[in-house]
């Protein structure tokens, strides 16, 4: 099995051992082991949770260098709708595509394009017969992932069509293949600017099944500085936008969703909000719904932690910039298949860590959690590295942790003891005290 390739990662130097990313973490992946936190590589999903909260800045996002563009002889840069969103006063797109271009860019292909053929692909997807209700979007890379992992009924409900930053790196490529026939595929660097992490790791996992078109990816947090530099030369930028309404709304929480053209949906944003979702969806609590929309980070992809702005603000922006766009130059026609370029594979359950892959020892270290968890405190307090009780009974089981280090157990125990310890303490200071301490038998009336 291949190891999985993560995106974030942690600078032990600076960890102060503390309790924010432990409780904040979605998918509990994080323990304090020794005054440092662990990220347990199985259970992460990148959705830089643990980058948003973490006060002493220890947790980052791995991604690749600007200086890495240098390797390609011709590179092309596919800006996120949500690099929109970073700007203020922002008119006309054209701005930050022109200064793409300036800042050496040979070309820019934009995933908001990309996203109006998805938009028509998914409403072309959701007229067919027999599909398991609701569908839900396979857009963030986050929300996959997580399915994959806790919820297995819900493998069939996710939407089996390749996110735009996917279709825009094929197409991206092929349209350079084609312009420019005296480059070899390899000497063209496809150069995806990510507001979140997650898309790293969709990236560099291959998700698709295969070697993903993207050979990069980039920070808008990165680009941004230098953009804004080359942006404030342009008097009059030459290029011209190909998106529209749709595909730049695809930058924020229902942009997707408003673009299906169906009024049985539901978007949510925020990790704890989206599982909260999938919980209720998985218990069959939405029975009308036809298609769902997820997105891990407060606000969409605008709330991404590689990005620059305040997600409510980019919000804005986005919504403003809108106004000046057509609905969508890029609408897919709404008959016929599919193409097969743009199916991904079937969403398969794989749970992060099983307790064993014998049915029997799984099913007896199971009843081991539950007994040593009912002499647990639990109160979740995340003092004993672990950030729930049932979390650390398991840890326990696994033979990750030792029950001593509950500090609630312990100060339980040690008053335990103390008050067993009382009345042979009192007895102790009264046998010291008495004026004939040599003699403590009982003495009759009479003497």
């Amino acid at each position: 099995m291949m190891e999985y390739k993560h995106s974030v990662s942690l600078d032990v130097d600076k960890c102060k051992g503390c309790t924010h990313c432990l409780k904040r973490c979605p998918t509990e992946a994080i323990r304090i082991r020794e005054g440092k936190a662990r990220i347990h590589s199985q259970r992460c999903i990148d959705c830089g949770e643990c980058i948003r909260v973490c006060p002493y800045k220890a947790k980052k996002a791995t991604h690749d260098s600007l200086e890495a563009m240098e390797q390609f002889r011709y590179k092309v840069a596919l800006p996120a709708p949500s690099l929109y969103g970073q700007f203020d006063h922002l008119s006309d797109i054209d701005f930050v595509l022109q200064g793409l271009l300036d800042m050496g860019f040979d070309e820019v292909y934009e995933v908001s394009k990309a996203a109006e053929l998805v938009s028509g692909y998914t409403r072309q997807y959701l007229r067919r017969e027999g599909l398991k209700k609701p569908v839900i979007s396979s857009a963030c890379p986050v929300i996959v992932r997580l399915i994959s992992m806790r919820f297995p009924y819900l493998c069939e409900n996710v939407l089996p069509i390749l996110p735009p930053i996917e279709i825009a790196g094929k197409l991206a490529k092929e349209k350079a293949l084609s312009e420019h026939p005296e480059l070899a595929a390899e000497e063209i660097g496809i150069c995806f600017i990510s507001p979140c992490p997650a898309k790293v790791s969709y990236v560099k996992n291959s998700f698709a099944g295969q070697k993903s078109n993207i050979d990069l990816v980039l920070s808008i947090s990165d680009v941004y500085f230098p953009l804004v530099s080359h942006m404030n030369k342009i008097i009059v930028p030459e290029v011209s936008t190909d998106s529209g309404m749709v595909g730049v709304s695809w930058a924020v929480a229902g942009g997707e969703s408003t673009a299906v053209f169906n009024d049985r949906y539901l978007a949510a944003d925020g990790i704890e909000n989206v599982i909260r979702v999938l919980d209720q969806i998985e218990n069959a609590d939405f029975p009308e719904l036809e298609f769902v929309e997820l997105n891990a980070c407060d606000g969409g992809c605008v709330g991404g932690v590689m990005t620059v702005a305040n997600p409510y603000i980019a919000k804005a922006r986005i919504q403003s910039l809108k106004r000046y766009l057509p609905v969508s130059p890029n609408l897919h026609p709404g008959d016929g298949d599919i193409p097969g370029e743009a199916a991904m594979p079937p969403v398969e359950y794989a749970p992060a860590s099983p307790l064993s892959k014998d049915r029997k020892e799984a099913m007896r270290m199971m009843a081991d959690i539950q007994d040593i968890r009912k002499e647990l405190p639990d109160l979740d307090c995340g003092s004993c590295g672990a950030p729930t009780c049932a979390a650390f009974a398991e840890d326990i089981v696994r033979g990750e942790a030792c029950a001593d280090e509950c500090v609630v157990f312990m100060r339980m125990i040690f008053h335990d003891y103390i008050e067993k310890r009382k009345d042979a303490a009192q007895v102790k200071e009264a046998l010291r005290t008495q004026p004939h301490s040599k003699d403590i038998r009982p003495k009759c009336e009479d003497g």
